[in-house]
């Protein structure tokens, strides 16, 4: 009598697993930098891109904000300031602590969440939202997360909301977290059109970097 064939238990999925390690390390390299008091990327100085979107000519009437990446809460803080409602993401704990400080310390109420700006899903923030941004947390998501991120902005964008992104070029020679640069790609605006369906790219501005760096501005369908 045959004997039924046993079902082989699958293998671990290598590809899945080296995803997870090499996430857990540029972790781990974030956490180091706020440790220490000195990440490269979080100056403490709002971003005149960011100052005209809210203060210059035409600038945008108040309304509700959410920061993705938002380090210590320098940014946050800024559109709290000026008139916004603010909610804010970071993947690191110790940097949401210090951006809760900073918020305090400026008598401005800003909501700060600690989570994944790919996981949205999991936090309560609901939207919509008119105003969205990225100081150079998109471009350091994996490929494999990103549309997951276009999905947690879209189903959160009020008709117009802008999105303000300020990103590496593809393959950033000299990031300030090398770890990043081993499983992330930058970001360009031929990605960005891909990726948001429903928005409009309206703007890109090469930053002032040593390496190539951009401003994306998009807008949500009406």
């Amino acid at each position: 009598m045959n004997q039924p064939h046993a079902t082989p238990n699958p293998g671990p999925d290598l590809a899945s697993t080296r995803r997870d390690t090499e996430e857990e390390s540029v972790h781990r390299a974030l956490e180091g930098y706020y440790r220490t008091g000195k990440p490269p990327w979080d100056t403490g100085v709002t971003p005149p891109e960011l100052i005209d979107l809210v203060e210059g000519r035409g600038a945008l009437p108040p309304g509700r904000a959410l920061e993705l990446g938002c380090g210590t809460g320098t940014n946050a803080t800024y559109l709290a300031r000026h008139g916004w409602d603010v909610a804010a993401v970071d993947l690191i704990d110790r940097a949401v602590d210090q951006a809760r400080e900073k918020a305090a310390a400026a008598g401005v109420a800003v909501r700060l969440l600690h989570g994944d700006a790919t996981r949205l899903d999991e936090l309560d923030l609901p939207g919509p939202f008119d105003l969205f941004f990225d100081l150079s947390c998109y471009c350091g998501v994996p490929l494999h997360r990103r549309d997951a991120y276009a999905a947690g902005l879209t189903q959160r964008a009020a008709p117009g909301a802008l999105l303000l992104m300020f990103g590496y070029g593809p393959e950033p020679l000299g990031s300030p977290i090398p770890e990043v640069t081993s499983w992330a790609a930058g970001v360009t605006a031929d990605e960005l059109r891909a990726r948001f369906t429903g928005w409009e790219l309206i703007d890109v501005t090469p930053g002032t970097n040593s390496v190539p760096t951009f401003w994306f501005t998009l807008r949500r369908d009406a």
